[in-house]
């Protein structure tokens, strides 16, 4: 291949241009410049200024050059004009000469080496950083940053053709840096060098890694993290060995970005993966992050690490994991780890050997593990690392790892072995969710197995072998639908893996069997045995009572023969099982007397609950003292004297009965169901008096309000079977239930105390009653209570005698209730025909009735005015009403009243009421002078003065109600 006559124009810089080597340096025009220097040669203001001129006529002379061929300045970039190399040669002159007297200038070097790497690596572009650079603290921003923001060239020197000029600009970077090796800016100018898709593959290589090494020794260590961040990045360029070892270097001393490299090991664009380092690496993170020694940057937990190194491993079965039978062997072997490549050991006296140095005491030392060290070549024991990091630490978030594990072994082709690793995970795990995950998987592993077989068995390369293929798909499919079938039985064991001691979920195993007595009586007993009754959730007695029922009714379909003598051993058993509650173990004694009723065992039946009711010699026990047995405590239970006494009342006697419940009371465990229910059996027995003792005994036991109900069932039962015959034994039961009675319940015992008098007493007695029921019930009761008394008194004694009735209840009831109460009086008044006091009491009522919320009293009053009375009481009634409308109208609840009163229907309101006076008087002003109407009325002989003023009334009722209607004479 000839040479390109390119080769011929470099190296420029090299040896260092000066006029004497080439005379077109200088042109007459620079004789001055060049004079003023050598006078002035130790003035660097001198020198800059020359420099900087010279570098100004450069660019001139370069805009007015004639550009070269495409193909040239493509090749050469910058430096493809002549003019462009005169003027490379001229600054660099300039630039050599400066730096012999000041050679440690870092402006200076700076200016220089930019000069030189713009005609080199051509014009650079940097994207603009919003708000300036930032401080990063960590490596893994400060890649990213670093790689958002890099720089880009165009236009550059080709690093074959030009490939003396790159050497000669090398040289000149380690020229500058024999000078100042402490710039660290320098150092980032030679390591932008590297990143030149133009550089020669004899720089950008060893040399590139050589000069950042140099960089790390000779820069202090606070400066190293700008160095590691082009270091590294340079690395991922190049791939390969190359990337690992610098990415190994940098781990050593900050693991942070291992997540990051493990990524680059196993990235697509990587033509060479390393996915054994990448997951011991993933390996190790977790777990360091399992101990607390590492935090993700990513804010990754250690379970999702080690999930991350399980998907690895899974993608890479053959790369990462062992054989089957080396880690067999290795399982084998154990314990002890091995310490082959163990990178320090420790001496007699427990510190590091260390050479050069004295001892050092050892703080905390790790074992060293080959399975975490990267540059070891052994691959992992897959199956051990997940259940000594995975599985015996995340019990609860087994799933993944079990489906992991499996799903591993069945890319190897170890398929029995992955069978073997779904069963176990199936049958250990202990959530539904882990459960859903691994069966999930277990099923697809199965399809895609038949799906291979049948696709093998499409195309067999001979008749024996499509046999074996049909013969294993016919296993497999069948494998397959006893793993459907066992589904429900699974999942059930997952359940009762996670608390044994749910009854509930055994109660579902036992339905899961079915019709299969000997799974079902199986079941029953384990479920007996594994529950601890003190753990046990509800219902754990109904295990006894169900299984019972199973011997008892001859199994599952009742085709089995009945064992009556099963049921009662299972049922003895019970009773001596220490329940939770003392109800369980009650009704486990219910539950096998009424068994051995319905074999009309009767007298078996009485004796079990005599056993069971058996009170001890100190009855005082507590029956919630949790920290004796439920036995000790049984015969304080309501529900087994109930069922006992239900059971006498129904095959027993009368005086057996009666003892049973005579020991309830006496127990005094008794409630108010059990007192009615003995007084209705004794009165069912026309045991009379006896059951009147026993209610008398309930009101004693009980306080109100549960006393009420007794009472009320007491004197009703006895005014019913007496009447009137022991009339004064029945008012003292009366007054002796009154007597602690609440005001909240009295009110019934006095209606039955008054009708009782009304019907066989005397009539004055039961009116005596209705008044101090009146005065005694509750507010909310007082105003029916006043309203019977009325009615009753109106009915034994007449209307006048109401009249004192109606004035104390004035002054008992609420106000509202008064406006009523008022109402009424009124009424009775005017049909007595004292309309003078039914006046006064409209009057009275007044006070409490805002026109606007009670539209329907002054509607009534208007019209009882109209009725019965004359002008100079309308006017009265007009008056009152002005006045208590103003009064409301000043009061804080003016505007509550108001909003009440508009949400009335607009008939019950009075048209010609004004809501507000003094907004009606500010309208009439508005209008004109206001003046009152004299009206002239013509009397007729027939007519009296209260027949003019009822005419005057309608005339003021059909006009202004309000207007004051005055005569010409008045």
């Amino acid at each position: 291949m000839e040479e390109s006559p390119l080769h011929t124009l470099f190296p420029l810089t090299w040896p260092i241009p000066t006029p004497i080597t080439h005379p077109n340096l200088l042109q007459p025009s620079d004789v001055q410049r060049e004079e003023d220097l050598q006078r002035n040669a130790g003035s660097f203001r001198h020198w800059w200024t020359a420099i900087q001129a010279a570098k100004d006529a450069v660019i001139a002379q370069q805009k007015k050059a004639q550009p070269a061929a495409p193909e040239i300045e493509q090749t050469l970039g910058l430096l493809s004009t002549p003019e462009a190399r005169l003027g490379l040669q001229k600054l660099v002159y300039l630039y050599e000469s400066a730096l012999a007297y000041f050679p440690t200038s870092f402006k200076l070097w700076k200016a220089y080496l930019q000069m030189r790497c713009l005609y080199v690596l051509g014009k650079g572009v940097k994207p603009k950083r919003a708000g300036g650079r930032k401080k990063l603290a960590e490596m893994r921003e400060a890649l990213e940053d670093e790689l958002a923001y890099a720089e880009r060239w165009e236009a550059g020197l080709d690093g074959v053709v030009g490939w003396e000029e790159w050497k000669s600009l090398i040289a000149t970077f380690e020229r500058a840096l024999t000078w100042l090796p402490t710039m660290p800016r320098l150092w980032l100018m030679y390591f932008t060098l590297f990143q030149h898709p133009q550089c020669p593959a004899q720089i950008s290589h060893t040399h590139a890694r050589r000069t950042f090494d140099r960089a790390l020794r000779t820069l202090p260590p606070s400066l190293h993290s700008r160095v590691w961040t082009v270091y590294l990045l340079w690395s991922e360029a190049k791939g390969g060995s190359t990337t690992a070892r610098v990415y190994r270097r940098y781990l050593a001393i900050d693991p942070s970005i291992t997540e990051r490299y493990t990524a680059i090991l196993l990235s697509p664009d990587n033509p060479q993966p390393r996915p054994l380092e990448a997951a011991k690496l993933l390996l190790g993170l977790a777990r360091k992050a399992a101990k607390g020694k590492y935090t993700s940057p990513e804010g990754k937990s250690p379970y999702q690490l080690l999930g991350e190194w399980l998907d690895v491993v899974q993608q890479y079965p053959e790369e990462v994991g062992m054989d089957i039978e080396e880690a067999q062997q290795q399982l084998a072997a154990e314990p002890g780890a091995s310490t082959q490549n163990k990178p320090a050991t420790k001496n007699g006296t427990g510190s590091l050997v260390r050479f050069a140095a004295p001892p050092q005491p050892v703080e905390e030392e790790e074992t060293y593990d080959e399975d975490v060290d990267p540059s070891s070549p052994r691959k992992i024991n897959v199956e051990k690392v997940v259940r000594r990091d995975g599985l015996d630490v995340y019990k609860d978030q087994a799933g993944r790892l079990w489906a992991g594990m499996a799903t591993y072994w069945s890319k190897r082709g170890e398929f029995e072995k992955a069978k073997q690793t779904f069963e176990e995970g199936i049958t250990s795990v202990l959530t539904v969710r882990d459960f859903t995950q691994i069966f999930d998987a277990y099923a697809e592993f199965f399809e895609s197995l038949i799906t291979a077989l049948m696709a093998a068995l499409e195309s067999p390369e001979d008749e024996e072998s499509a046999a074996e293929i049909e013969a294993d798909l016919d296993l497999q499919m069948q494998t397959f639908e006893e793993l459907n079938d066992r589904r429900p039985f699974l999942v059930n064991d997952v359940l009762i893996r996670r608390n044994p001691h749910d009854v509930q979920e055994w109660e579902k195993r036992i339905a899961l069997w079915g019709d299969n007595d000997e799974k079902v009586a199986e079941t029953y007993t384990r479920a007996l045995e594994t529950i601890a009754p003190k753990k046990a959730s509800a219902n754990f007695h109904r295990l006894y009572i169900n299984f019972a029922k199973f011997y008892e009714e001859g199994g599952t379909t009742g085709q089995s023969e009945p064992s009556l003598d099963s049921a009662r051993k299972l049922l003895e058993k019970a009773t001596k099982v220490n329940f939770r509650t003392v109800e369980e173990l009650a009704e486990v004694w219910c539950e096998w007397a009424e068994m051995e009723i319905r074999h009309e065992n009767f007298d078996e039946a009485i004796r079990l609950m005599q056993r069971a009711a058996y009170v001890p010699k100190d009855p005082k026990i507590n029956y919630h003292d949790q920290s004796l047995p439920v036995q000790a405590r049984l015969f304080k239970s309501l529900k087994l004297w109930s069922f006992y006494v239900d059971l006498e009342e129904s095959i027993g006697s009368v005086e057996s009965t009666k003892k049973v419940y005579d020991k309830i009371l006496e127990l005094r465990i008794a409630n108010a169901q059990i007192i009615v229910n003995y007084a209705t059996f004794l009165e069912d027995n026309q045991y009379y008096e006896e059951s009147f003792k026993v209610y008398e005994r309930g009101v004693e036991l009980f306080n109100f309000p549960i006393s009420f109900e007794i009472w009320n069932i007491y004197l009703s039962k006895f005014v019913k079977r007496y009447g009137g015959s022991k009339l004064e034994r029945t008012r003292d039961l009366f007054e002796q239930a009154l007597e602690k009675c609440p005001q909240k319940y009295c009110k019934p015992l006095f209606l039955m105390y008054a009708k009782l008098e009304e019907d066989y007493g005397l009539a004055k007695r039961a009116m005596a009653i209705y008044e101090r029921a009146a005065s005694v019930v509750s507010d909310e009761d007082k105003f029916e209570m006043f309203t019977i008394y009325i009615a009753k008194v109106t009915e034994n004694f007449g209307l006048p005698a109401t009249r004192s009735i109606f004035e104390k209840a004035l002054e008992v009831l609420p106000d509202r209730q008064t406006a009523q109460m008022c109402l009424r009086f009124a009424a009775m008044e005017r049909k007595l025909g004292e309309i003078d006091r039914a006046r006064a009491i409209y009057a009275h009522a007044s006070q409490f009735c805002d026109p606007r919320l009670f539209p329907e009293f002054w509607s009534e009053w208007n019209q009882f005015e109209v009725e019965t009375g004359s002008e100079d009481t309308f006017k009265e009634y007009l008056r009152i009403k002005r006045s208590v409308q103003s009064q409301y109208n000043t009061e804080a609840s003016f505007l509550a009243a108001h909003t009440l009163g508009t949400q009335k229907d607009a008939k019950s309101i009075e048209p010609s009421a004004p809501v507000d006076p003094m907004a009606a008087a500010e309208k009439q002003a508005t209008k004109g002078p206001a003046f009152v109407r004299a009206t002239t009325t013509v009397v007729k002989p027939a007519e009296s003065n209260a027949d003019k003023s009822m005419q005057d009334g309608d005339k003021a009722a059909e006009g202004n109600e309000e207007e004051i209607q005055m005569s010409d004479e008045e």
